[in-house]
């Protein structure tokens, strides 16, 4: 007779495994190009096969800083995932922090980051930019989900910073802006997780 879980944590390391058995198993090429099949990092199991259609959100650190932890840890601790996850994505539809992405320019930024590989590594079916988030809905390929976003977050954070640095630097004296000098800290982080949700498997 199998052993009740006593935390969390081996909750979801048992269902993972009892996922795993259940869904087909990755094949050696699959694991190479990075996919992780069902696997969880903590607090959530996700899904990373090929062939999957895929909703994710990731968001600007900022967006649910700690100085304001009393308003969205409540949210956390919801039982049922769907109100859970409507009660967070209305608390960043707040624009709480700086919404860098309400820039213009940045919000293009992270367009043309999505748009870069799309009908090449995987097929991008929707997206919403929004001032502190972004929302994508994917058809993954050979591109694990992991690897696409942290792609487009590295590219967006990036640019982005620089175009914060070129209007945050004051002008030298001889009236030219010096493009060089780094900031300590960059203006535009992204939060290290992001929420991906399995929605089906593409035909």
């Amino acid at each position: 007779m199998p052993v009740p879980p006593r935390t969390k944590r081996e909750y979801l390391r048992q269902l993972v495994e009892g996922k795993n058995k259940a869904f087909h198993p990755l094949t050696d090429e699959e694991k190479t190009l990075g996919f992780l099949g069902w696997h969880e990092r903590g607090y959530l199991p996700h899904c990373d096969f090929p062939g999957l259609v895929q909703f994710v959100t990731f968001r600007l650190a900022d967006s649910m800083p700690a100085s304001r932890r009393g308003e969205w840890e409540p949210l956390l601790k919801i039982e049922n995932d769907r109100d859970r996850r409507t009660k967070l994505e209305e608390y960043l539809d707040r624009g709480v922090g700086k919404c860098h992405l309400r820039d213009p320019r940045i919000a293009q930024l992270a367009e043309d980051a999505m748009l870069h590989f799309h009908d090449e590594h995987y097929e991008l079916l929707a997206w919403c930019v929004m001032p502190n988030h972004v929302h994508a809905l994917v058809h993954v390929w050979r591109v694990p989900l992991w690897k696409m976003v942290q792609s487009w977050k590295h590219f967006i954070q990036t640019q982005a910073n620089r175009l914060l640095a070129e209007r945050r630097l004051p002008a030298r004296r001889d009236g030219e802006t010096n493009r060089n000098e780094p900031y300590r800290r960059p203006a535009l982080q992204w939060q290290r997780e992001y929420e991906p949700r399995r929605c089906a498997r593409r035909p």
